[in-house]
């Protein structure tokens, strides 16, 4: 009999860890048919209030239940991660607590597998309803720069709901970059994957923990993560630049040379040093941004702690 592993990254979510263990169990019929068995890893991210007490209540009456606990917040990537090195089965899927990822889908999923071949099933949401239109807006706007600044593929609407088979987890786990970015590694791992859409399904439960801000840090780990465009964006600059400020120094030369008035002009001067001193601090912070990453590598830190698990 194989094994499924369903992880569940979790963050203040004591009102869906119930409800969401009710509904992965509609589908339990579904894999005995298969013959899959089940085990359900909630990996509890520091949450400050009763997720860690709803998880060992539902531990008490099924042993399929496993908990890791964090010591503290390290981040939804810190999470998969997690999650993935306590897995141990054959197959393995990521979904989220409030239900946004439908368990009903885990039966195609698993066909897609056994059936035709392939490494890992992905979905991807077709429609953002009952997001604010600003964040999508800028959500699509990101996945189109990815995609003409990166080499991996990162699939708009992509979600982190995934069904994997073991090759494709073991690969990841291979990459224990401090910095991670779970869309952009399982594009860069490859393997055959299948693609499956499905309309936006909004939480059952309990608020969003992503904030635009949050987001659009979340969106400048990914460019850094897999793209060195940025880098090459500023050695360009820096060349239009030094060719700028050569033709402006033999233009200064010319004119003084014919009119003989070196001092008139005076704001138009200020204005460029003004625009040159800023797009010299902006190529800073984008190599500043490499280096802090860079920084936070050699550190070789652990990606989180362990407080707890059953």
């Amino acid at each position: 009999m194989k094994l499924l592993s369903v992880i569940v990254p979790c963050y203040n979510e004591e009102e869906n860890v119930s409800y969401f263990y009710e509904e992965l169990l509609k589908q339990e019929t579904a894999l005995q048919e298969r013959e899959i068995g089940l085990e359900l890893i909630y990996v509890d991210d520091g949450s400050v209030d009763h997720t860690v007490a709803e998880v060992r209540k539902l531990h008490e009456k099924d042993k399929r239940v496993r908990l890791v606990s964090f010591s503290r917040n390290f981040g939804k990537e810190a999470g998969i991660y997690a999650g993935l090195q306590k897995a141990s089965g054959d197959y393995v899927v990521l979904m989220d607590a409030d239900l946004q990822d439908p368990p009903a889908l885990l039966p195609r999923m698993l066909y897609y597998l056994e059936e035709e071949g392939y490494d890992s099933v992905a979905t991807r949401r077709v429609t953002r309803k009952g997001e604010p239109m600003i964040r999508s807006f800028f959500a699509r706007r990101f996945y189109r720069l990815m995609k003409h600044i990166s080499h991996t593929e990162i699939v708009d609407g992509a979600r982190d709901y995934r069904l994997m088979k073991r090759c494709v987890v073991d690969a990841i786990l291979s990459m224990k970059e401090y910095n991670r970015f779970t869309k952009g590694i399982f594009g860069w791992v490859g393997f055959r994957t299948k693609w499956l859409e499905y309309e936006n399904i909004e939480r059952t439960k309990g608020e969003t923990k992503w904030n635009f801000w949050k987001l659009f840090l979340y969106s400048l780990d990914g460019i850094l993560a897999f793209s060195t465009m940025p880098l090459a964006f500023v050695s360009v600059i820096g060349l239009i630049f030094c060719l700028l400020a050569f033709i402006l120094i033999l233009f200064t030369i010319v004119r003084t040379a014919i009119f003989g008035d070196p001092t008139s002009g005076w704001p138009s001067l200020v204005c460029i040093i003004s625009l040159i001193s800023g797009v010299q601090l902006l190529c800073l912070g984008i190599v500043g941004q490499y280096l802090s990453k860079m920084y936070m590598e050699v550190k070789n830190r652990p990606i989180y702690l362990v407080k707890e698990e059953l």
